[in-house]
């Protein structure tokens, strides 16, 4: 009953199974300390930061890119029409968006870890720096990483896994992930981006692999770029608005005589924040250092006062958003 009402698991954040916390409901004395506490509140504070610092200013110019592309809304600027938009502010919206779901969805996943930790739970990670992935097979094993765990537990395994004949296990890889997005939402854009990904998957098997390797590190562009495509499929209210808004992304007019809508400083700011924390990760060494930061049990004194300083700073900067904002969308909850 406990592990069934233990509220930092309820509504967002990892998928926590019984036997990952069984031993933790009974033996309290590992993670009831002062440490843990502290790096809790900080990782529950730096997932608020990411909602609502960076995931909320990116959604919100991201649903307004979207109303543009596909329905035309008015805009202040531009006075509009859909053709008048031009592919590389499609792009952009796709763009921001994919950054928002990532932030939005491991900034509530840090924030249910967190509060795990300040009660005295260790929860399973589920985001690893998804966008620094190689192929789609790698961005599959760093993003929402619980939900991947299960779907091969009770969807992938029981289909026969990797053990069957390899036209079998394109079918497992393709089944899987149609059923994933249909869990996501039942309408056929969902469907369809779960069968784009598990296409990809199968294309990963077959030759996208080897080409990865070759490009090395160059692999994390194209990557994210098929993601930021399938993020689309994702977002959309169907899947005709889906491919309008795919088609306007690579048939759209580069330029027209409109001039190029103007954002805030402050917008473009958390633009190139968001890629930086998605992105620089891709150099060993700050990876390597940021899980060192995250998993930290035992902190020195310097640690100790460095984290309750940014946790102060990140929680008055998060408040005063959410003080001055309307702009709050619940979307993991969604999903």
């Amino acid at each position: 009953m406990l592990y069934i009402m233990l509220f930092p698991k309820m509504i967002a954040g990892p998928i926590v199974r019984f036997h990952e916390i069984a031993e933790q409901l009974t033996d309290r004395a590992a993670f009831e300390t002062v440490d843990h506490k502290l790096a809790g509140l900080f990782r529950f504070v730096l997932g608020l930061a990411k909602k609502v610092l960076i995931a909320n200013v990116l959604g919100e110019q991201a649903d307004h890119i979207f109303g543009m592309v596909l329905h035309g809304e008015p805009d202040h600027i531009f006075g509009t029409e859909p053709a008048l938009v031009t592919a590389p502010l499609a792009w952009l919206g796709a763009v921001c968006y994919t950054f928002q779901i990532y932030f939005d969805f491991s900034g509530y996943s840090d924030m249910a870890i967190g509060l795990g930790r300040m009660i005295g739970f260790q929860f399973p990670e589920n985001f690893n720096n998804p966008y620094i992935s190689r192929s789609i097979t790698e961005f599959w094993q760093r993003w929402h990483i619980t939900l991947g765990r299960w779907m091969r537990d009770y969807l992938y395994i029981p289909l026969g896994g990797n053990r069957v004949s390899t036209g079998r296990l394109y079918a497992n890889l393709w089944t899987v992930f149609i059923l994933s997005g249909f869990w996501h939402g039942a309408a056929w854009n969902f469907i369809a981006w779960g069968a784009f990904h598990g296409l990809f998957l199968v294309l990963d098997r077959l030759f996208l692999l080897r080409l990865s390797k070759r490009l090395g590190p160059l692999s994390i562009l194209p990557t994210f770029l098929i993601t930021v495509v399938g993020w689309v499929l994702f977002r959309a209210e169907s899947l005709t608005d889906a491919l309008r808004y795919v088609q306007h992304m690579f048939t759209g007019p580069l330029f027209t005589d409109r001039p190029f809508p103007y954002y805030t400083t402050r917008f473009w700011l958390t633009l190139g924040l968001a890629a930086v924390f998605s992105f620089a990760a891709a150099i060993p060494r700050i990876e390597r250092r940021e899980l060192a930061i995250l998993a930290h049990s035992q902190l020195r004194g310097r640690e100790a006062v460095a984290l309750g300083i940014a946790s102060s700073i990140l929680l008055v900067l998060s408040v005063m958003y959410i003080v001055g904002s309307n702009f709050n969308p619940f979307i993991y909850f969604r999903f």
